[in-house]
């Protein structure tokens, strides 16, 4: 059976900005493997976070991309800007995920190293069942005698 894809956002709690609102969870070893493959580019503010990862491969690639390496306390830990096709990243040894965003999300961001970031999954919040209100009956305006039209000084409009 397929598994749904499952997705996250990403915000930086240092810088109080964004990075991306729908990152996909790429957790397995096919998902990893794929990342952005076969992909034509990043709409703006989504993006793949690949765990575990601490280093990737551009090979088969058709765009750039930023890459933001994270340890396991969501820290960020290394920072690559604007990642070329065809290329192999240097492992992080400290990194334990990585974030594939859009181009130009690190500068719009202003991400460092250092930083602390929250992911979250969207999660369904149950919402308290709605309890029942009773509903006045209402006399429509037409129904009213004209004597009745008039309330404190105010004209009913028909």
């Amino acid at each position: 059976m397929a598994q749904r894809d499952r997705y996250v956002f990403v915000y930086n709690k240092t810088k109080e900005t964004f990075l991306a609102f729908r990152v996909k969870i790429a957790d397995s070893i096919f998902s990893r493997l794929v990342g952005l493959l076969g992909k034509r580019s990043l709409t703006p503010d989504s993006g793949v976070w690949i765990c575990p990862a601490n280093a990737i491969h551009t090979v088969g690639m058709l765009f750039s991309f930023d890459l933001v390496l994270i340890d396991k306390d969501f820290k960020v830990v290394g920072l690559r800007e604007m990642i070329r096709p065809f290329k192999i990243t240097r492992p992080n040894f400290r990194a334990e995920s990585v974030l594939e965003l859009p181009s130009h999300s690190i500068f719009k961001s202003r991400t460092e190293v250092g930083d602390q970031l929250v992911i979250e999954r969207y999660e369904a919040k149950k919402c308290p069942k709605p309890e029942p209100v009773e509903i006045p009956e209402v006399q429509l305006a037409s129904e009213l005698a004209p004597s009745q039209k008039v309330e404190s000084g105010k004209q009913m409009i028909m």
